[in-house]
């Protein structure tokens, strides 16, 4: 997958994703979030795809083995195109995912891609101290779930820009990272705790960058969406 604008589809109904969408002249590569996707179902994939659109699942399936291979068996044959687990799941279910998800691509697609959430970009250490009970700093707990997802066989991880550079040193430029907590160093930070803009996560490294409110929220989206891939596809 090559490095990517993903914008998040940040709606609950397919009326205001079809009026955003239609004010692009081309495809995007889009993500489709639980609260898109639980409220009108594979629907929304079949729309997007008649449109051309590249998919990123965002459910973040955390259950058994067996009910996240069963559940990603049947997700593959919506022909998306990324798709994502929890790592805290365990490495088991991570390849149980990974299993079911190739079992179900249908004939004449690519496997879907399959990374792992590590620690939410909304996450600071703090919380993840407190809440969680972990003792480690938050960049070794998302390089521990990184380096679990990797011999589990999965393509790469959800992570903040600001992890990048050691997970690619413990597990190679080519394993997937793709970052939220994305803002033009003009926007509100919202709900999220580790920020970067789309230039510094570029320096870093990172795969691909997910961007929601800084384009879905703005008075001129399709002009805050040419922003935000000029300033990251324009550092070398």
């Amino acid at each position: 997958m090559k490095r990517e604008l993903i914008t998040a589809l940040d709606f609950p109904t397919w009326k205001e994703t079809e009026a955003f969408l239609h004010q692009f002249d081309r495809p995007l590569f889009v993500k489709v979030g639980m609260e898109l996707y639980l409220q009108n179902g594979p629907f929304i994939i079949e729309e997007l795809k008649k449109k051309e659109h590249r998919i990123f699942l965002d459910l973040k399936l955390h259950d058994i083995p067996n009910t996240v291979k069963r559940a990603m068996r049947g997700l593959a044959s919506l022909g998306i195109d990324l798709i994502n687990v929890h790592a805290a799941g365990g490495k088991h279910m991570m390849e149980a995912a990974l299993e079911g998800l190739t079992e179900g691509v249908i004939k004449g697609y690519d496997r879907p891609k399959l990374i792992a959430v590590t620690q939410l970009t909304s996450t600071s250490e703090e919380q993840m101290k407190r809440e969680q009970n972990i003792v480690s700093s938050l960049e070794e707990s998302v390089l521990h779930y990184a380096l679990l997802a990797k011999s589990a066989g999965l393509d790469g991880v959800v992570c903040s820009s600001q992890e990048v550079p050691s997970i690619q040193q413990k597990c190679g430029e080519d394993f997937l990272t793709v970052t939220p907590g994305i803002r033009l160093a003009s926007d509100d930070a919202h709900d999220q705790a580790r920020i970067v803009t789309p230039k510094k996560a570029k320096q870093l490294g990172a795969s691909s960058i997910v961007v929601g409110r800084s384009i879905t929220q703005a008075n001129n989206p399709v002009e805050a969406y040419e922003k935000i891939l000029t300033e990251w596809e324009s550092v070398s």
